[in-house]
């Protein structure tokens, strides 16, 4: 067997930082993220403030895997609904549909990544990343398209327009003109 096992302990510490984050999603969809309060998750759980530290060392690291939940989650749904098409009038549709349903069914992890930053809290850096994975199915749609005899299609041309003073995040990308 190539896998470690994982010690009980182990398991019991991935399952407590769980539980944690399940009564921190819930504070979140009742009174948004600057309203997380690991006392009252302490309480919530039957466990002291300081014994809940052994988790999470502070509220924004709470915080910040909460954001990462929240990015892998929909680059995942993403993902998942690209994969299911074909053409790339279907996968940029399936995308923004796939996007649209996670938003509507999470309106709280929505604005948690896309909402009014918290207050005092900068995102981690790895959450670039994630977006940008979520960005690339997009722009790979959208490079994909074609119109009559190879030329852009209208959507790609009208994507263009709109990105041309904004491709500062895209510059990695195969889609992004040469500088």
């Amino acid at each position: 067997m190539s896998e470690t096992a994982v010690s009980p302990r182990e398991r019991y510490r991935q399952q407590v930082r769980d539980e944690i984050k399940a009564h921190a999603w819930t504070q979140v969809a009742t009174a948004g993220a600057s309203a997380l309060s690991l006392n009252a998750i302490a309480k919530q759980m039957g466990i002291s403030g300081p014994a809940l530290y052994r988790y999470y060392g502070s509220r924004d690291e709470l915080i910040t895997e909460l954001i990462l939940d929240a990015y892998r989650d929909l680059a995942d749904t993403c993902r998942a609904a690209a994969g299911k098409e074909r053409t790339p009038t279907a996968r940029l549709s399936a995308i923004a549909d796939a996007m649209r349903r996670w938003a509507l069914a999470a309106p709280h992890r929505y604005l948690l990544i896309f909402g009014t930053p918290v207050p005092g809290y900068a995102a981690p850096p790895e959450t670039t990343a994630i977006a940008a994975s979520i960005m690339n199915l997009l722009l790979d749609g959208f490079a994909e398209l074609e119109g009559p005899a190879g030329r852009p299609a209208k959507a790609t041309a009208a994507l263009d327009r709109n990105l041309a003073t904004r491709r500062d995040w895209a510059a990695a990308h195969p889609t992004a003109p040469p500088s």
